[in-house]
């Protein structure tokens, strides 16, 4: 804690901004990752769970109301409701072919599924990508601030040296630190959601195919 201690000490204020700003990365990136864990891990399973569910159903009600009592993220239930919905006349949409229109509204409900899905990826690649540069810009700035400091003593000794500089090396450290957490959770997330879209995508292009098939030539 010493330490701690005497490096905010040393610090001016672009230091110590730097160091509270990967404090506050590294603190959104790990509630991200563990909320967005969770929240995956749910989808993942429901998934599994409810598409065979539903398709075991003996009608559409019942499919529809397992899906609604398994699919807690509300991913897979969104697109039933598109290919059940029927829009009010008088508008282009209605204008296209029943097909066209299911595909529409099962494409636009896709959509907003994995948008649901890929929810926080941009700021995990965010903090990935910027944390290991604002370390590196705080260490920087830090023996800059040091020599100057060192300079301005008179007095020139490998303990005045090591020691500020040392510190300031943290500032590097820091940031990789920051940074790898948000990376590997940034791939294993893009993993799980690659197989949630796959999922998602054959039960969009399977509802369309019963739906079509239940219309009618």
């Amino acid at each position: 804690m010493g330490g701690l201690e005497q490096f905010w000490a040393r610090s001016d204020g672009i230091g110590r901004a730097v160091a509270l700003l990967l404090l506050a990365m590294s603190v959104a990136a790990w509630v991200l990752i563990l909320w967005k864990g969770w929240l995956l891990r749910r989808a993942r399973g429901d998934i599994a769970r409810a598409v065979p569910a539903f398709w075991d159903a003996a009608s559409l009600d019942d499919g529809g109301a397992r899906l609604a009592a398994q699919d807690r993220e509300r991913v897979l239930l969104p697109l039933l409701d598109a290919a059940r919905a029927r829009p009010g006349g008088g508008t282009l949409e209605t204008e296209a072919e029943l097909a066209s229109q299911l595909t529409r509204r099962l494409r636009d409900a896709l959509h907003r599924s994995l948008a649901h899905l890929h929810l926080g990826q941009v700021l995990l690649a965010s903090v990935g990508s910027t944390a290991p540069f604002v370390g590196l810009f705080g260490t920087v700035w830090a023996i800059y601030h040091a020599l100057v400091g060192i300079s301005a003593a008179g007095t020139l000794t490998i303990e005045k040296v090591s020691g500020p500089i040392g510190e300031a090396l943290v500032m590097t450290a820091a940031g990789i630190a920051v940074a790898v957490p948000a990376v590997l959770s940034y791939n294993v997330f893009g993993k799980w959601i690659a197989g949630c879209e796959a999922e998602l995508e054959g039960f969009a292009h399977d509802l369309r195919e019963l739906f079509v098939h239940r219309q009618g030539p």
